[in-house]
């Protein structure tokens, strides 16, 4: 990972951004990441050594009346690779997450990072970048925890070299 401070002479290339949420609801498994769901997703023209400036919030609600424990993170994978979503997905940031009891009843999630796009990179491949989750709790049977639609942004700010 690199930050702007140690990426000079690079210039905003473009921003990125989608308040679409795919997932409605989650089923709360009895163990951490058994199940990720897609939480936000884009879709971002990337080179070798890009470096991507990601900041995503979404939102869920607890209507289950136990404790549950909910994971996080931003993940890639090069949606012009053959298999897009079912080749390799790599996590892209540090884990968050938090526990939302019935009184807490909702959970902001909030999370960014800087990534450099790696130097193996393919020329002319997309990123997709992807913010997931998990809901898990020891008390889980078979309820759903709502994944809240009007709270989700997720934005990638594209840092690349001039073009001449």
């Amino acid at each position: 990972m690199a930050t702007l401070t140690n990426a000079p002479g690079l210039v905003l290339a473009g921003i990125h951004a989608t308040d679409e949420v795919p997932a409605t609801k989650m089923r709360v498994q009895l163990k951490a990441a058994l199940a990720y769901a897609t939480l936000l997703r884009v879709v971002v023209p990337v080179d070798a050594g890009d470096v991507l400036d990601i900041s995503g919030r979404a939102r869920v609600t607890n209507d289950c009346g136990y404790t549950i424990g909910f994971g996080y993170h931003l993940w890639q994978y090069d949606v012009d690779s053959g298999v897009g979503a079912s080749g390799e997905w790599t996590q892209i940031s540090s884990l968050c997450g938090d526990n939302v009891d019935k009184t807490r009843h909702h959970m902001p999630l909030l999370t960014d990072t800087v990534y450099t796009v790696p130097a193996d990179w393919p020329t002319g491949h997309r990123m997709t970048i992807v913010l997931r989750g998990d809901a898990h709790s020891t008390a889980a049977d078979g309820q759903y925890l709502t994944v809240d639609q009007a709270y989700g942004q997720l934005t990638v700010r594209r840092w690349a070299a001039p073009t001449t």
